[in-house]
């Protein structure tokens, strides 16, 4: 089942369930479905990484959003941010531990023979492609530029 037909079934759960916060997280994954499609012309349908990357935008926003009303010491603006980040993450692969991201970072180094900070993009990028979906690019960047600058 793709991501579409599994973001319509949860729909229809949570407006049985009158749950308000689950069906603005599920209709916002399905607004940004359709325009994705749209984008690409004629209804064609995404591909699996698409929609990874698609669902990762999302939460990735909310946090961002949610931080910054944090800082302005908005919590009743951030909250509904991060109730909504927990719905939108069902749709994301299992994620990675810190300690499994660093250990694909130090493969990632030694297989390229990445010796500093100049090789910090072409070692992000090979890791990225590697654990799409599985890590956020913050995270694996703040490893890879932890073990490049040793």
């Amino acid at each position: 089942m793709g991501l579409q037909e599994s973001v319509m079934t949860e729909m229809k759960v949570a407006m049985k369930a009158k749950d308000t916060v689950a069906l603005e997280s599920l209709r916002a994954i399905k607004s940004a479905i359709l325009l994705a499609q749209t984008d690409k012309g004629g209804g064609v349908g995404l591909s699996e990484e698409d929609e990874i990357k698609l669902v990762q935008k999302l939460v990735k926003q909310r946090k961002d959003s949610a931080a910054i009303f944090k800082e302005q010491g908005r919590d009743d603006l951030a909250e509904p941010e991060l109730a909504q980040v927990a719905v939108i993450e069902k749709f994301l692969p299992e994620q990675l531990t810190e300690e499994e991201i660093e250990k694909v970072v130090v493969q990632t180094i030694e297989a390229t023979g990445a010796t500093g900070m100049k090789d910090m993009g072409k070692v992000i990028g090979m890791v990225s492609k590697e654990l799409a979906g599985q890590a956020d690019g913050k995270t694996i960047s703040n490893i890879v530029k932890a073990k490049l600058s040793l």
